[in-house]
């Protein structure tokens, strides 16, 4: 039955894209299933029988791991992020990355220092907490965003605000020296806040709409493109909702939400948005809509920003445009390109940035429908040892000059949702084979190598800092369910932390929300803050009136207390219940006066 369902797939599949985009290749037409060829050369139908069999068989017995082979695990990541980590502090230190096939550094994102900043939260993760108290006081000292560059604004965002937030919030936990009233202050907090203080003239636009690229010192530059994608319009209310909610200054939630607003209402007629926008114009200027580059993350932000900030209006966003997702770009559990206003395809290909989608979908538990996309993006995986940048679904091979794997972790992401959510090992597996892949493929003797092609494995000389930020962090968290981010408590000092005035907060008890760099942040924290500062307002409110002269009626005016026809009685700002004389007496043996 499993063989017959890959071939009704690859029937109906070939039909839609056949109406779509017009005629298909011979190879597709002769029923060679992408997930059956390891290269679009097609079998006779006898080897393709016997290919499918050998498919099911390999998935009917998932191997079953132990609690001693994950742990085994866990140290093989372990090494693996040693090895890229002290590679990037001998050789690269302070420039953003690590080139590892020349053993040196470069800047890339702004020059912060960005892989120590990205990788900061991980070390905790993998419990060392000695490493992250002298990185942490180390950037203190050295990191300074008052420099003359040009910075993305989404990257510095999600890298470099959501790293700090992050490391500041598990301050505690790694057992640094923490401020009073923590974690409502505290030094990385201050250093997050610079940073985002620094992106904000980016969205003093008409629309609310972001530029793309702000330089740290002056600003927008006068000539700046106003054309920018939609990810980098809609990635902000999860960093800066943290930042408002622990700071007290709600300029950055203002600001986040103005965008999403914003971009929500350039959606089509039929609730699509496109891919690229010019933010002063609100006119699409790539009109390609799907869930992959240059989007992934505005949909992921409107599923976590509700979550996190228990936000109605953010769930009710995503759930209209899932429906216009499923409707116009999904076909058999792929998910296609089309045009944003009449749902034709464009570009009949799976990107690997895609590869979040599944575990977006377990967060709101549609998990049918997201371990079928998994299997279809594992297939992927099977086929080359790792996710190609664009992979032509009807071809079932790699696009020209997108043939590359730069470590991404998405798919690994997905895995560790999707693990948590069904206890099926069939995700770990895919953690087993990305360990593998990437230690057989892109080890070198200075760290881990971007794929330049998965086809002959060829490398890059360029180590993303999100290699260390979540594609280590992800493949970690998927063997150790019972980590402290999964709400165990088998590292650090327990499963909860106290924090706020007076300890009056319990934090770190779980359901922290990761954002689009993997940099976990805890939405107690934020109903923490948040409520001290609600409280300190609305007794500033309360001294301000008491202090205010009592306003006497005018001349001729009656002083009488009764109620007019249809008026209510309030109460005082500051009331407490009416207590006979011996009552109030009785308490501590206190005497209470009129004053």
């Amino acid at each position: 039955m499993f063989f017959l369902h890959l071939l009704d797939f690859h029937h109906i599949f070939c039909l839609r894209v056949h109406l779509s985009v017009g005629p298909v290749s011979t190879c597709l037409s002769a029923q060679c299933p992408p997930v059956c060829r390891p290269r679009c050369s097609c079998l006779p139908m006898r080897a393709l029988v016997f290919v499918a069999l050998l498919f099911c068989l390999n998935d009917a017995a998932t191997h079953q791991f132990t609690e001693e082979e994950m742990a085994a695990l866990r140290q093989r990541i372990k090494s693996m992020f040693y090895h890229a980590y002290n590679s990037y502090l001998d050789n690269a230190f302070p420039y953003d990355e690590l080139r590892p096939l020349t053993c040196d550094g470069q800047d890339t994102w702004g020059s912060f220092s960005l892989t120590l900043i990205d990788a900061l939260d991980t070390l905790l993760v993998l419990g060392n907490r000695t490493e992250f108290q002298r990185v942490a006081s180390l950037l203190q000292n050295t990191v300074d965003f008052d420099i003359d560059v040009n910075a993305s604004v989404f990257e510095t965002n999600i890298r470099v605000v959501g790293g700090l937030l992050s490391a500041h919030l598990l301050a505690g936990r790694a057992g640094m020296e923490l401020e009073p009233g923590w974690p409502c202050s505290g030094p990385l907090l201050r250093m997050a806040e610079d940073a985002a203080r620094k992106l904000l003239p980016a969205f003093q636009t008409p629309t609310g709409m972001p530029y793309g690229t702000v330089n740290l010192l002056h600003g927008v530059s006068a000539t700046e493109t106003p054309v920018t994608c939609t990810a980098g319009v809609g990635t902000f209310i999860l960093e800066f909702a943290t930042l408002s909610r622990l700071t007290g200054d709600e300029t950055f939630e203002n600001v986040a939400r103005r965008a999403l607003r914003a971009l929500w209402k350039t959606r089509s007629d039929i609730g699509l948005v496109g891919n690229h926008i010019d933010i002063l114009t609100k006119k699409w200027v790539a009109q390609d809509a799907g869930i992959g580059a240059g989007v992934d993350s505005y949909f992921e932000y409107l599923v976590k920003g509700a979550i996190m900030l228990q936000d109605e209006e953010l769930l009710s966003m995503f759930r209209e445009y899932d429906q216009a997702i499923q409707n116009y770009t999904r076909f058999d559990d792929w998910y296609l390109w089309v045009q944003m206003h009449k749902g034709t395809v464009s570009m009949p290909v799976f990107q690997s940035l895609e590869a979040f989608w599944p575990g977006l979908q377990s967060l709101l538990g549609n998990l049918d429908s997201a371990a079928r996309t998994f299997q279809n993006y594992y297939s992927v995986w099977r086929q080359f040892g790792g996710l190609p940048e664009f992979y032509s679904i009807p071809q079932g091979y790699t696009v020209d000059k997108r043939e590359g794997y730069p470590l991404r972790p998405e798919l690994i992401e997905s895995a560790m949702y999707l693990f948590r959510a069904t206890g099926d090992h069939t995700y770990l597996q895919l953690g087993l084979d990305a360990l593998e892949s990437i230690e057989r493929i892109a080890k070198t003797p200075c760290g881990y190598a971007s794929v330049k092609d998965l086809r002959d494995h060829q490398l890059d000389n360029r180590m993303e800092s999100f290699f260390l930020a979540e594609t280590i962090k992800y493949l970690y968290l998927l063997f150790d369910p019972n980590h402290f981010l999964h709400g165990g408590g088998t590292e650090g000092v327990g499963s909860w932390e106290e924090g706020g005035e007076g300890g009056q907060c319990v934090l770190g008890a779980g359901g922290f929300i990761f954002n689009t760099e993997a940099h976990p942040l805890d939405p107690a924290a934020l109903y923490c803050c948040s409520r001290h500062a609600q409280d300190r307002q609305e007794l500033r409110d309360i001294l301000l009136h008491l202090s205010q002269p009592t306003e006497r009626p005018p001349p001729g005016q009656s002083d009488s207390i009764a109620l007019k026809p249809g008026e209510r009685k309030t109460s005082p700002l500051l009331s407490c219940p009416v207590q006979p004389f011996n009552a109030r007496f009785s308490v501590l043996g206190q005497v209470f006066t009129e004053n």
